[in-house]
């Protein structure tokens, strides 16, 4: 074999084990990444994690958990807004009942309404904090209390 050849046999290998281990590199960053909570919408609250919807629009805050007639034990949805600030939430329209927890924009829980029933009459009324918060996570009813989430905890997000 020429040395010309060998040269290019030599350069070939190198850039074919180069490009094996840049694969498995990606790889272990891939599977890292899809592993964090924060990227996969889960909130988690002290030993537990929530799959959550993200309402970020004004369309998805407005419907929420509208029409649902079920919410999976470890599923809820979490209503985010563009800056803190007091936001009342109303059950018009929702067949199940929640547990409405509002976050500041630290994730510290500073304001709770466990067992909020639906709404069954035409005119509905507001649940409206005290404290202002950037962030309002809704999951089934009696999950506060099991959980032993308490006003001041912390909550971790999914950004």
């Amino acid at each position: 074999m020429s040395d010309k050849l060998k040269q290019i046999f030599f350069i070939n290998r190198r850039m074919m084990a180069l490009a094996i281990a840049a694969v498995i590199i990606f790889g272990v960053f891939f599977i890292l990444y899809m592993n964090n909570p924060k990227t996969k919408n889960q909130v988690c609250i002290k030993e537990k994690c929530f799959s959550v919807e993200i309402a970020e629009t004004p369309y998805k805050r407005t419907i929420g958990l509208m029409f649902r007639k079920e919410l999976d034990k470890d599923s809820g949805m979490l209503f985010v807004f563009d800056k803190e600030g007091i936001y009342s939430f109303w059950m018009k329209n929702t067949f199940i009942p929640l547990d409405i927890i509002w976050i500041d924009k630290d994730g510290k829980a500073v304001f709770i309404s466990e067992n909020t029933q639906p709404c069954k009459m035409f005119d509905c009324s507001s649940i409206k904090p005290s404290e202002n918060a950037k962030y309002v996570l809704e999951i089934n009813a009696g999950l506060v209390k099991e959980i032993g989430l308490n006003i001041g905890d912390r909550v971790v997000l999914p950004f």
